[in-house]
């Protein structure tokens, strides 16, 4: 029997990063996979393949809206070849899983395929298609992430009735495509879909989509997405979705308690995920669970056993891969008697839409409820000259910050590469910096990102130069 100073079950972000700063630490390091390619959910069916298909539908949208303003001429029609366009996204999934596989060699960490399962709190059987085997470890940690949500009168046939895995690889354009969700997977894929020619419905139980963000975001959102035709109806529960061969109807009622019906031939359910811990027999191991089926860890992220630690969807908090990612070096290094920390206040969350929306800290709507005196900054990206320049003029930015320190609370953006340009926001805040902090730095011009520096400039003083 092999022994290891840590054993990792599952190879997604969290599960992959933590074996390598293990291995970087001086530690045997063994990962434990069931499917035949690594990266987990992540980079098989969530965050890479949907970022694939969110660019190449991007091309297209480009070219058939916005190319003949920028004195661009196609001849002829422009037309989708969605097997093209599959086979890039497969083939963008082929590369990265690739490179984990590199990593691991070039680290020395033992991969081993198969599905794991705890025998005590410290064995595990790793079941193979051959042949189950058996290894032993000192430290295990738990990164086995999720699974799509459904609603319990809800059969996913993953034909008609799909989860984001289906909606990554479909043989065909939908005609009316209903999204149940409006949160990050079902816009994400909503947009892909709507851009390619679908007629796009998101239906959504809350009174607005992306809920747990900032409400000038879902708004801004809302009214960027109706203008590129995706047509949503808020404060509605569905109550039934029933297939007849190619053809899928949704029953929801809205706020008023009536009955409304909805048609279509694709209905992607996407409400969300569930910790996904089937199968690896916790109870041998000592390992507890809550009541929102996820993995009880302490603030070290220990479980119940000092020597098992879960991180990543499987605990709380964000289902995020950097969220996963930090945890797992966290974990790694708290193993090897270091003292690491995470600020989860400052993880940032992005929907990759167009425009993007990214958001870090406290929301406008969790001050008030806390009570906390603040100011607020905001600035139209409409204002600068280089979103004008591009034509992506829709979104803002908004600073939150303490009315009595200036420290900024929360940073919340809407519009053209706000993905990236949150890294900013970001890093102020774990420096604890003020809006005049930020107000005083040199932002490039012109870049998308002067509009942090005016947005700074409103919170301080009321003062933004370009409005």
């Amino acid at each position: 029997m092999n022994s290891y100073d840590v054993a990792i079950i599952g190879s997604g972000p969290g599960g992959y990063v933590s074996a390598i700063r293990c291995a970087q630490l001086g530690m045997k390091t063994a990962l434990i996979e069931k499917y035949n390619t690594l990266g987990g959910t992540c980079l098989n069916v969530g965050c890479i393949p949907s970022k694939a298909l969110l660019d190449s539908s991007h091309h297209y949208d480009d070219a058939i809206r916005h190319f003949e303003s920028h004195g661009i001429e196609i001849p002829g029609e422009v037309k989708v070849n969605l097997e093209k366009m599959i086979a890039r996204k497969d083939s963008v999934v082929d590369q990265t899983t690739k490179g984990i596989e590199f990593l691991m060699k070039k680290n020395k960490i033992d991969v081993i395929q198969g599905t794991g399962s705890f025998k005590d709190d410290h064995h595990i059987k790793i079941k193979g298609s051959d042949a189950t085997t058996e290894i032993e470890a000192k430290h295990i940690i738990i990164a086995t992430g999720s699974k799509p949500s459904s609603l319990p009168f809800i059969k996913i046939d993953k034909e008609r009735i799909i989860t984001s895995t289906e909606a990554l690889k479909l043989k065909e354009i939908p005609k009316h495509l209903l999204v149940i969700g409006g949160g990050v997977i079902g816009l994400e894929l909503g947009q892909v879909y709507r851009r390619l020619g679908a007629e796009v419905s998101v239906i959504e139980f809350m009174d607005r989509i992306i809920p747990t963000m900032d409400a000038a975001q879902s708004k801004e959102l809302t009214k960027a997405l109706k203008k590129q035709g995706v047509k949503f109806f808020t404060s509605h529960k569905v109550s039934k979705v029933e297939r007849k061969q190619n053809d899928i109807s949704i029953i929801a009622s809205n706020k008023k308690g009536e009955d409304v019906s909805f048609n279509g031939d694709y209905c992607l359910v996407s409400v969300g995920r569930r910790p996904f811990t089937d199968g690896l027999d916790l109870d041998k191991a000592g390992v507890k669970i809550n009541d929102h089926g996820q993995i009880e860890v302490n603030d070290h992220l220990q479980t119940s056993v000092d020597h098992i630690f879960a991180i990543g969807d499987v605990v709380r908090g964000a289902m995020l891969a950097h969220k996963a990612e930090e945890e797992g070096v966290f974990v790694a290094e708290t193993i090897a008697g270091q003292k690491p920390h995470i600020d989860y206040n400052l993880i940032p969350g992005v929907v990759y839409t167009w425009p993007e929306v990214a958001s870090v800290g406290k929301t406008e709507e969790q001050l008030k409820e806390e009570g906390v005196n603040y100011s607020s900054g905001q600035f139209p990206m409409r204002a600068l000259g280089r979103s004008r320049a591009s034509g992506d003029i829709d979104g803002f930015v908004k600073i939150l910050s303490d009315a009595q320190t200036d420290e900024v609370l929360g940073v919340h953006m809407v519009g053209a590469r706000v993905a990236d340009l949150i890294a900013e926001a970001v890093t102020a805040m774990e420096f604890r910096a003020s809006a005049e902090d930020i107000a005083r730095m040199s932002h490039a011009h012109p870049t998308y990102a002067e509009a942090v520096k005016e947005a700074a400039l409103d919170a301080t003083d009321n003062r933004p130069l370009h409005i």
